[in-house]
């Protein structure tokens, strides 16, 4: 079956369109990521509930590529991503990135020579990496979609779980990318893990695409668990809940941060991320984290490699690692076995 037809850029920012059509209140929950100005000040713009965020990444997919398009994505990158791309036909393009994220001047030179149709971004606390764009980089993010006549899929699902630093205005919010940026969120990483809703929002044409492909893929997300989020929304307090759970990794954030010294060989270097799930790593001396993947789990202790993040040339040294699942003393012991087997 085909896909959906696939929607461009407006190349002037489109009239106001027709008012939203009424939807029913239990299909709609509150979207997560709150005090999006350009957003939430624009009624036409209005929430998709979908089946994970994941669902939301595959309706944008079918919506609006074609076999052979270009999908512009960060090197590393979300695997899901790439897994939802490849799926669509697309061909993932690697666009190189520094401690601080995606790099604007090879974005540019990527996007004139390739005529991607969409770039794919997770600008705060990135999956793998766990690191933040800048705000100067988000705008000459913003500036490139506008300049090259691409979308942008800005994926937000670790925004909230933010333990310092100051927030960075999201790249949909930016006048430069308003009328070309789709915004994607989550519940499960604020509210519960197994929840599986979540929200796409996008300007009018495209978001009608995508409503048509989420009628041909399950017509609609569970609506128990939409009643079940309506009703935690209207009757408990998700901003104190989100705090706790901020409290909470924030403590498993610093223990796997203090025990790194000691748990990975001389050399290696990792980053500090001021949220979200996840510190990247790289091992020195040529070492293979996927080969010693195993070694590692001899000793009841687990990673997961970086080299299958790569849409380029791989980094086998390159390992993500969690902090959220478990508690600061079973992070402690994990690091010790960890040093046993890279030993």
């Amino acid at each position: 079956m085909p896909p959906a037809a696939a929607v461009s850029p407006p190349a002037t920012p489109p009239a106001a369109p027709a008012p939203p059509p009424a939807t029913r209140p239990a299909n709609v929950a509150p979207s997560p990521v709150r005090e999006i100005p350009a957003l939430t000040a624009r009624p036409e713009v209005i929430l998709l509930v979908t089946t994970g965020s994941q669902q939301a990444l595959t309706l944008l997919a079918t919506a609006l590529l074609e076999p052979g398009d270009v999908v512009l994505v960060e090197d590393p990158c979300s695997l899901a991503a790439l897994q939802a791309f490849g799926f669509a036909g697309a061909r993932a393009v690697p666009v190189p990135t520094d401690d601080d994220g995606i790099l604007p001047e090879a974005l540019d030179e990527i996007a004139a020579r390739e005529t991607p149709t969409l770039l794919y971004v997770v600008p705060t606390f990135q999956n793998p990496t766990g690191r933040t764009l800048p705000a100067a980089r988000r705008a000459a993010v913003a500036e490139a979609a506008a300049r090259h006549g691409f979308w942008i899929a800005e994926d937000d699902p670790y925004g909230e779980l933010r333990f310092e630093g100051e927030p960075v205005p999201n790249i949909a919010g930016l006048p430069a990318a308003a009328d070309r940026t789709v915004l994607l969120g989550s519940s499960s990483k604020v509210m519960a893990p197994g929840l599986r809703l979540g929200h796409l929002r996008a300007p009018a044409g495209l978001r009608r695409a995508c409503v048509v492909a989420k009628q041909a893929a399950d017509l609609h997300t569970f609506t128990v668990d939409q009643a079940a989020a309506a009703r935690y929304l209207r009757d408990g307090d998700l901003d104190a809940h989100v705090a706790g759970v901020r409290a909470a990794y924030r403590a498993r954030r610093d223990a796997m941060l203090a025990g790194l010294p000691a748990a990975l060989p001389e050399g290696s270097r990792w980053n500090r991320p001021e949220g979200g799930m996840f510190v990247w790593a790289t091992l020195p001396g040529g070492r293979d984290a996927g080969a010693l993947l195993a070694t590692a789990i001899g000793h009841d202790v687990a990673y997961v490699p970086g080299a299958p993040f790569y849409a380029g040339t791989p980094d086998p040294a390159s390992l993500r690692l969690s902090f959220t699942t478990h508690a600061p003393d079973e992070i402690a012991e994990g690091l010790r076995r960890l040093a046993e087997a890279f030993a």
